[in-house]
């Protein structure tokens, strides 16, 4: 696999190992944002170079990628995520998750200070971001800090705050029911985590952790649900379902195995 990694990635991984030395292992003090910026940059490029890679497999034009599967996966987390006889688990897991979801957001859409003004989110906002003269501050983190004071500054918390109350309704809903319940558990899950980087501990742990499971077990979690039915039909974008290969039309279909053939 040496040589699929773009020189850049490691240009900007050693940017990223070199300024983290340096911020916490000197007096320099380097901005927060800049980690992210680096962080973000490396994923897109992993991301953007698998997707090339992946066309130019379709194409016929380079070899399929080698597998790095040294060590074979135990057959328990095998059963666990994608056996159907853990179906009925991950509906309990799922419903209880979706019913933390779904109260938590009902009781903002219903209230005017989360739809309507967005004080709710300006309240928040204000607290997290305040520095105590004494004692650590909420956030940990600067970029953070920085991120939501950007926001408050500018007043987006009248828009923000109803999305987040849709938002939660909806992760709820999509739980309960097990529609696209991996996409609403990865939902909830970011939720979390913006509360927890906000300095809010409560449930996100316990429910954050409740997501990552779901959406491991993303294939069978929402078995006992519409994802019985949606799952086959709509499939995955790299395993698409019966309705959108109808959709492809015989002349794809045709494309696909010809490309298949000249691959081989």
């Amino acid at each position: 696999m040496a040589e699929r990694i773009r020189p850049i990635h490691v240009v900007l991984v050693a940017a990223i190992v070199g300024l983290m030395s340096v911020r916490y292992f000197t007096e320099i003090n380097v901005p927060g944002w800049l980690f992210f910026g680096l962080g973000a940059a490396v994923i897109i490029g992993a991301l953007a170079n698998s997707y090339y890679d992946y066309r130019r497999v379709q194409a016929g034009e380079g070899p399929a990628p080698v597998s790095t599967d040294v060590v074979q996966d135990p057959k328990f987390t095998t059963f666990l995520f994608g056996d159907l006889r853990t179906a009925p688990m991950w509906l309990i897991l799922r419903v209880y998750l979706g019913i933390q979801w779904l109260d938590a957001g009902w009781g903002k859409v219903t209230s005017e200070a989360w739809m309507d003004t967005g004080v709710a989110v300006q309240g928040y906002w204000t607290g997290a971001t305040a520095i105590p003269e004494e004692g650590r501050p909420a956030i940990s983190y600067d970029w953070y800090r920085d991120f939501l004071t950007f926001m408050l500054e500018r007043e987006w918390y009248t828009w923000v705050a109803p999305i987040i109350a849709v938002s939660e309704v909806l992760v709820g809903v999509g739980l309960i029911l097990g529609v696209l319940t991996g996409v609403a558990a990865f939902g909830g899950l970011m939720m979390n985590v913006s509360f927890m980087l906000a300095g809010t501990a409560s449930t996100n742990p316990v429910l954050g952790a409740i997501a990552i499971l779901i959406i491991l077990g993303w294939k069978v979690a929402g078995h006992w649900g519409g994802d019985r039915f949606l799952l086959p039909a709509l499939g995955a974008p790299w395993s698409p379902g019966y309705l959108v290969r109808r959709e492809r039309g015989e002349g794809g279909e045709a494309q696909g195995e010809a490309q298949q053939t000249s691959a081989s």
